[in-house]
């Protein structure tokens, strides 16, 4: 646990240099990395960041939607998700960006269709960067389709949209 692991880090970079590294995307992404170097800020230790993969970025340049303004709001929520949905139309000129469970990717583009309509154009990007890679893309009730017909859905899951495209 971060509340434990941090302090240990701390009293560790006292003494030594430590890398943050991760072998599932960028550190720090959607993930408890930024508590280490929000420690790491507030004792005076110096952080340096390398830019490493990043899902966000590399399913926002494959996705094929505009990628002058977007918004990545992290893994989308289990519980509020149509409101949560309705939160973001004030995002309506910029590309959204989430992580999702495979297991509830059907159940968030059947919200984002409630929400948004059945032609918003949606890309499902799975398995970045792994041997299993692949690019959804089209209305999001083709998408849906694509997807139900599979059964088991597995991997890593970044869902893209835009409200108003270009």
């Amino acid at each position: 646990k971060e509340s434990v692991q941090v302090p240990k880090i701390i009293k560790l970079l006292e003494k030594e240099d430590v890398a943050l590294v991760t072998d599932a995307g960028m550190p720090s992404i959607s993930d408890p990395g930024y508590k280490l170097i929000r420690a790491c800020i507030e004792k005076g230790i110096p952080v340096e960041v390398i830019p490493g993969p990043s899902a966000v970025i590399t399913a926002l340049v494959g996705s094929g939607l505009p990628t002058d303004r977007f918004t990545f709001v992290g893994f989308l929520p289990k519980k509020g998700l149509n409101n949560f949905l309705e939160e973001l139309k004030a995002y309506k000129d910029s590309t959204i960006i989430a992580f999702e469970s495979p297991n509830r990717v059907l159940k968030s583009l059947e919200a984002i269709k409630e929400v948004y309509g059945d032609n918003t154009t949606v890309c499902i990007a799975r398995e970045l960067t792994k041997l299993h890679e692949e690019y959804i893309r089209g209305r999001v009730v083709e998408v849906l389709e694509e997807l139900s017909k599979r059964g088991e859905i597995k991997g890593e899951i970044v869902i893209l949209w835009r409200m108003v495209e270009d």
